[in-house]
């Protein structure tokens, strides 16, 4: 098995999520398979960086130089798995991956996109219109939309700034080191506000799917008559494909 370098912390809650679902899913990979307890699950190094330090250095959309204290930290982080002895990374954050092309510069091991994952689960749908959710960065980018265009599906044009704010806040209120008991009402509220029939919705935040604890695992899953994709289930399963060599 390969070893997976996970860069976490951005936030710790979805970090734990990522490395159950990984060791979970490899432990049902190996027990279909006939093998005994304690199933093998691949070995993993995590690589936790500071929230709190990370979002002050976030950088202004389309200043490239405003990110380099930003896409540092990062890379730093990467560097690390890599001196680990990591044979691939995954970063269990959407926001980070709007910088991809820059933090992973001087980074040889793999870094598997949430981006590919997430289209690649979009268009098992066979949706044609999908709705990003996010933080700011995330929903201000054009990362997710210039990615589906290549499959074939329609993003939203970004939201208003305070649609975009009041998603921010709800990440950051509801969100925090899990799922209040108001995240799901709130959250869904606001994609019976935004999504049209048919669309696909992107939780494209990886605190989101913690509305749906049943559902953590499904890349793709409809609930509250919406569907939904999980970006992070389906990045999961990228790595488990990855690290397992299935």
């Amino acid at each position: 098995m390969k070893k997976v370098g996970i860069l976490g912390g951005v936030g710790w809650a979805s970090t734990v999520d990522y490395y159950r679902a990984i060791a979970q899913g490899a432990g049902q990979y190996f027990a279909e398979r006939g093998y005994g307890s304690p199933l093998p699950i691949p070995p993993m190094t995590i690589e936790s960086v500071t929230q709190s330090k990370t979002r002050s250095l976030r950088g202004v959309a389309g200043d490239e130089e405003s990110w380099a204290a930003f896409d540092a930290v990062f890379r730093d982080a990467l560097l690390t798995l890599e001196h680990a002895g990591c044979d691939f990374g995954i970063i269990a954050s959407n926001t980070p991956h709007m910088r991809l092309h820059a933090i992973r510069q001087g980074v040889s091991m793999p870094i598997l996109s949430i981006f590919d994952a997430a289209a690649e689960a979009t268009a098992a749908t066979e949706a044609t219109q999908a709705l990003v959710l996010g933080t700011t960065v995330t929903m201000q980018a054009s990362n997710y939309a210039d990615r589906l265009a290549k499959a074939q599906i329609n993003a939203n044009a970004p939201l208003p700034d305070a649609e975009i704010a009041e998603m921010q806040n709800m990440i950051d209120t509801d969100f925090y080191g899990g799922a209040t008991e108001t995240a799901r009402a709130r959250l869904v509220a606001y994609c019976n506000k935004h999504a049209k029939p048919g669309t696909a919705i992107l939780l494209a935040c990886t605190e989101l799917p913690l509305a749906f604890p049943d559902n953590l695992d499904d890349a793709v899953f409809e609930a509250d008559g919406h569907l939904f994709v999980n970006p992070s289930a389906a990045h999961v399963a990228a790595a488990l494909k990855e690290a397992l060599g299935a």
